[in-house]
């Protein structure tokens, strides 16, 4: 959420980023509204004085006597405290209002985030690994000879419907073992902290990392008000909300591996083949809660840490920086790292990486503060470290062979039991 005071104190700059991101104007009706909740403030807090004043009086008269005096001032005190709680309630209402406008309103971007309508106007920033060049045509993760008896979308529809899977045999036991080597990876070099979250959170965790209220169809609420979490960037963020953490205490740096729910309300007709975009999936997510001063480089660590698990494995990828009109509604940057997919001869996005500066601590009244000095807002980072099921498109597609067999990257193999290949008939040797 945005800070009301630096809109009042410079809404020029405020319209002028928003601009960038397709929006103009926003000041204008942010300060009217913020104009009438402060006047309904003043005119509460006069009132109140008022009432306060002759509420003394009211003794003062009763004790000399003066019944007239006594009861016109009893009157104004009664009259006064129903104005008071007029005012203090249109105050509320138009407080209820200027938030619920701050709500829908994205975060301000980067000076140093690239101008752009969509994705066609992101820019790369590197690339690591060569593609790999095949003797005959590659085929997607779903047409694999080997993948077949283990990827099940029939049964899984069956089940749940469209964009479900069900993972057999060897295919599972891949997937099991990649979520486990990210999660080795990243507590065992990278220093975060393992972490095991709850799916179900209440609204005010959805609303503290900007899934709410704007993007409500996007996610899965229950009968009885919990809500699926899209990513455990909702629960690992969340951890310091409404928290005041000594300075000492940070970064803060957390990773889990957790079912993720999304109705992908916005992609009818894009990915129906295949496990690329499905409404439950798992990922291995990282959060890191800093300082202002340190949030910038905290990014292009956690970038480091996602981009590491991709080269690992052996998988080309790329890294583009999103433009203003592709970034996420609560970054203020974002890196997209793709990773190379044979079968479709071009760069999927396999982990987003953001920084979102003040914008979700101040939704969720997460701060900090520094040896004898006064609390201020933490700034939040969440990315991919990576999607699993996307991961292991990659490593499906780009170890397949002629025959339909799968050779398996060197660094999964100890957390295979030793297995390097899958075969045609789906079994791991």
């Amino acid at each position: 959420m945005h800070d009301i005071r630096a809109i009042r104190e410079n809404p020029e700059r405020f319209d002028a980023l928003l601009a960038r991101r397709g929006l103009s104007g926003m000041s204008s009706e942010i300060l009217t509204l913020d104009e009438a909740r402060r006047a309904k403030i003043l005119a509460a807090e006069t009132a109140q004085a008022a009432q306060n004043a002759a509420s003394k009086e009211v003794g003062a008269a009763k004790a000399r006597g003066d019944e007239a005096e006594f009861e016109r001032l009893r009157a104004l005190v009664t009259e006064k405290k129903a104005e008071v709680a007029a005012l203090n309630e249109g105050a509320a209402a138009e407080d209820a209002r200027l938030r619920d406008l701050l709500l829908t309103i994205p975060n301000l971007p980067l000076d140093d985030v690239p101008e752009g309508a969509d994705e066609n106007d992101n820019v790369e920033i590197r690339r690591w690994g060569t593609p790999r060049n095949f003797d005959f045509k590659p085929v997607e993760h779903y047409e694999l000879a080997g993948v077949k008896p283990g990827m099940d979308f029939e049964t899984a529809a069956k089940l749940s419907g469209a964009r479900f899977v069900l993972l057999r045999g060897g295919v599972a036991r891949i997937h099991r073992a990649l979520a486990q080597f990210m999660l080795d990876l990243h507590t065992g070099e990278h220093g975060l902290t393992e972490t095991i979250t709850p799916v179900l959170v209440k609204e005010d965790a959805m609303y503290g990392t900007n899934q709410l209220p704007k993007f409500a169809e996007d996610s899965y609420q229950t009968t009885n008000g919990w809500w699926l979490i899209p990513t455990s960037e909702v629960t690992l963020t969340n951890t310091v909300a409404g928290d005041i953490v000594d300075e000492a205490a940070l970064p803060i740096r957390m990773t889990s591996h957790t079912q993720c729910f999304r109705s992908e309300a916005g992609s009818a007709g894009k990915d129906t083949a295949g496990m690329l975009r499905q409404h439950q999936f798992e990922k291995v997510e990282m959060v890191s809660i800093t300082t202002p001063e340190t949030s910038l480089d905290e990014h292009e660590r956690m970038t480091k840490c996602a981009e590491t698990v991709l080269e690992r494995l052996g998988l080309p990828y790329r890294t583009v920086v999103l433009c203003t009109g592709d970034m996420g509604f609560g970054a203020r940057k974002t890196h997209d790292i793709e990773v190379w997919l044979p079968g479709q001869n071009t760069y999927r996005e396999i982990s987003s990486v953001s920084v979102c500066g003040d914008f979700q601590a101040r939704r969720m009244n997460a701060r900090y503060r520094a040896a004898g000095g006064k609390p201020d807002f933490v700034h939040t980072l969440n990315g991919s470290g990576l999607a699993v099921g996307r991961c292991l498109i990659a490593v499906l597609e780009n170890g397949q062979q002629a025959d339909g067999s799968v050779v398996l990257p060197e660094a999964l193999v100890p957390w295979l039991g030793g297995k390097t290949r899958l075969t045609v008939e789906g079994q791991l040797v």
